[in-house]
């Protein structure tokens, strides 16, 4: 008795049955709208009309706004004060002294400023020659000097007619003759004749030394 074959599957499935193909190359992609080639062209090279555009906003960002204040107009605005600059002790004690010596020459003329008007050179130089006979030494260190400057010098440092810092020499020589200190009639006819000829110096010697 010949073996009975078997078939397996059902014969009318595999007859239908459709098969797969791995051998051939098939690939699903998607349609995609990529930009064409003239709007690329288009946005890498702007058109003339958005130069200017842009140029325009760009001045426009970079002016300042009317309304904010500038630096240099706050600087305008603001007001200077400079300091006053101080005044030296040697001016102020100069301006006293000139306007004491000038209060003094305008008032009336009295009886010792017409008796020292009188008076000559010459007696004025024997005044101080005696003056110098009661000294103990010469001064050698005023050799230099007229002896209208030795008398007015010397008068500075006689003490007996009160302190001369300060004063003005014609003020000084007033003052001591008011109080009866006998002041020498030859200093003051020195002052009238140095004021007459305008080379009248009314600060003390050791006054100017002094500031």
């Amino acid at each position: 008795m010949p073996p009975t074959r078997r078939r397996s599957g059902n014969p009318a499935s595999t007859r239908h049955q459709q098969t797969l193909s791995f051998g051939t190359k098939s690939r699903i992609s998607k349609p995609t709208s990529g930009p064409s080639s003239k709007h690329l062209k288009d946005i890498s090279s702007p058109s003339p009309t958005a130069e200017p555009e842009l140029a325009g906003r760009k001045g426009v960002s970079k002016s300042p706004s009317p309304a904010a204040p500038t630096l240099v107009a706050d600087v305008a605005e603001q007001e200077v004060v400079v300091p006053a600059q101080p005044i030296a002790a040697s001016s102020k004690s100069e301006n006293v002294v000139r306007e004491q010596a000038r209060v003094q020459l305008q008032a009336p003329k009295s009886a010792e400023d017409k008796k020292a008007e009188a008076l000559t050179e010459e007696d004025i130089r024997r005044y101080w020659e005696a003056e110098e006979a009661k000294m103990s030494a010469p001064r050698v260190h005023q050799e230099g000097l007229s002896i209208h400057e030795k008398i007015l010098r010397h008068f500075d440092l006689s003490n007996q007619y009160g302190p001369c810092i300060g004063i003005a020499r014609i003020k000084r020589w007033r003052r001591a003759h008011t109080l009866d200190l006998n002041p020498p009639i030859e200093v003051l006819a020195v002052l009238l004749k140095d004021e007459a000829r305008g080379v009248a110096r009314e600060k003390a010697y050791i006054d100017e030394l002094l500031s």
